[in-house]
């Protein structure tokens, strides 16, 4: 028996964010975004709200102990049932500041979430392992030296036992060796195509003109696998949301692919994604809870894939 299939069955959230106590107390000093302000409700209620942006109509995001008390984790883990968590500092970072202030908050916040992850309940069925992880954070800001980066990382793994991982400071993790034509035809085309109809989708465009018909090359790059993250994103920002007659999943159902995805896979899930456009005909805020693409779904989306081989550049086999 393998020493993998040994080990327990556990729900990891890898992917779960905290502002730490410290981060907060910074953003609350600030009097320009990023910025946390306290401000009273109608109610009478006094809220704290993080300013991203300084032209946010809604004010902010409503924050509260669920972003930086361990303990509010903890509850949230235990109630879904989640037995770690990677925790990982979150937007805006330290982007906002000057990169000596960056560098000494970074070591500050990264001695910070060692503490939170190590004094952290052991896990029950695992003593040995905490419930709680994280990843490190880097002062990743503009104009950060990258020699001072590498210092800084060489630094980080010596002054925390608990860091765990491989260091690679020195290795060109990138290659030298010249990519080509790759990164364009690969990426730079499709993400073109996803960030041009989203605007199209978020100006109300296809509100205005419903039978504008509009056929998307490459199969409409990422926007049907980010479809679902756009929809969240608007129902979290009223004036884009007040735009918008429909949920954004819906318009992938007004519009047309080319089959231009160079695999089969692919292309079924497109074409399950925009079958079940139908389904969000409304502007509700619900952003989850829909089924996945079924065989009907498939069908429907099909057809509005139109056929394409992208020769002579990519000839068939």
């Amino acid at each position: 028996m393998s020493s993998v299939s040994k080990l327990p069955k556990l729900l990891v959230d890898i992917h779960t964010h905290l502002y730490l106590p410290r981060y907060a107390s910074l953003l609350r000093t600030r009097t320009t975004a990023p910025r946390i302000l306290s401000r009273t409700t109608i109610s009478g209620q006094s809220e704290e709200r993080l300013l991203i942006l300084d032209n946010e109509p809604s004010g902010g995001r409503p924050v509260g102990p669920q972003y930086w008390d361990r303990d509010e984790k903890l509850k949230f883990m235990d109630k879904h049932g989640i037995d770690i968590s990677i925790v990982s500092t979150a937007n805006p970072w330290l982007d906002f500041l000057p990169y000596p202030e960056a560098l000494s908050l970074a070591k500050d916040l990264n001695t910070d979430l060692e503490s939170y992850c190590v004094t952290s309940p052991a896990l029950a069925s695992s003593p040995s392992l905490h419930r709680l992880y994280a990843l490190g954070l880097l002062p990743l800001v503009p104009n950060a030296p990258s020699d001072a980066l590498a210092s800084f990382v060489r630094d980080l793994a010596a002054n925390h036992p608990n860091i765990r991982g491989i260091i690679m400071v020195g290795e060109n993790v990138w290659g030298e060796q010249d990519n080509g034509h790759v990164l364009p035809l690969a990426l730079g085309f499709p993400f073109e195509t996803t960030a041009a109809v989203t605007r199209l989708i978020l100006a109300g465009t296809l509100d205005r003109h419903p039978d504008l018909r509009i056929l998307l090359a490459h199969a409409a790059g990422a926007l049907p696998a980010l479809s679902s993250r756009l929809a969240s994103c608007i129902v979290h920002d009223p004036r884009v949301a007040a735009r918008l007659q429909h949920d954004a999943r819906y318009y992938l159902g007004r519009l047309y692919y080319d089959a231009v995805a160079y695999g089969s896979a692919e292309l079924e899930f497109v074409s399950a994604t925009v079958g079940r456009a139908h389904r969000f005909d409304s502007s509700s805020p619900e952003v989850t809870g829909k089924t996945a693409g079924n065989a009907e779904d498939k069908e429907r989306g099909s057809a509005r894939i139109m056929f394409g081989t992208d020769h002579p550049f990519f000839p068939a086999y």
